[in-house]
């Protein structure tokens, strides 16, 4: 069997009887979902590269323990291991992540968008840029659960347990984001098309 058509699980697995290539494809397979949610918070390259790599030691370091055992949630598994890592990071500097985009990074480079037109192109990405400004203006409660919960595909009970919550209380803050954000459209009169 191929390592690419196995699940995360099966990987998991082969990894532990020894062979390098799981863990590898393992890597490949969820990296770039890791890292971006690591520089969404941090909002430095280098940084977000070092808890990367602390996380991908501590994903191993665990499993190597036998300490693994969210069968089938490896990538949520992964995630919370990471917003922890952030998590502690801002509070051994004693500061509050600031969840925007830069310059560098945005949230919607890595949806996927298929584009029938240049024209289209411009205005999506028109629109995505008042989007992300609107965010950006949110309460950092309400960014962090606009983010994890359209970024990195979380469930609001993922969301919930990540960040200490209760569900209602990352609904609320859902719900809290949409109304702020629609408040600032009537506002400033943005025009989102």
């Amino acid at each position: 069997m191929q390592v690419t058509k196995m699940n995360d699980q099966e990987l998991i697995s082969l990894y532990l009887n020894g062979e390098e290539k799981a863990f590898e494809e393992l890597l490949n397979r969820h990296q770039q979902k890791i890292y971006t949610s690591i520089y969404l918070f941090v909002k430095e390259q280098s940084l977000a590269e070092d808890i990367f790599q602390e996380v991908f030691i501590k994903i191993i370091d665990t499993l190597r323990k036998g300490k693994y055992n969210h069968e089938g949630k490896f990538l949520q598994w992964a995630m919370r291991i990471a917003y922890n890592m952030c998590v502690d990071h801002f509070r051994r500097s004693k500061r509050r992540p600031k969840i925007s985009p830069t310059e560098t990074f945005d949230i919607f480079d890595v949806l996927q968008v298929t584009d029938d037109n240049a024209e289209q192109f411009m205005i999506r990405s028109q629109t995505h840029d008042k989007i992300r400004s609107l965010v950006d203006q949110l309460p950092p409660e309400q960014r962090e659960v606009v983010i994890l919960r359209h970024y990195a595909d979380m469930s609001f009970k993922e969301i919930a347990k990540l960040t200490r919550v209760s569900i209602n209380t990352a609904l609320g803050r859902m719900r809290y984001a949409l109304i702020n954000i629609r408040k600032m459209v009537e506002e400033k009169e943005v025009v989102l098309q």
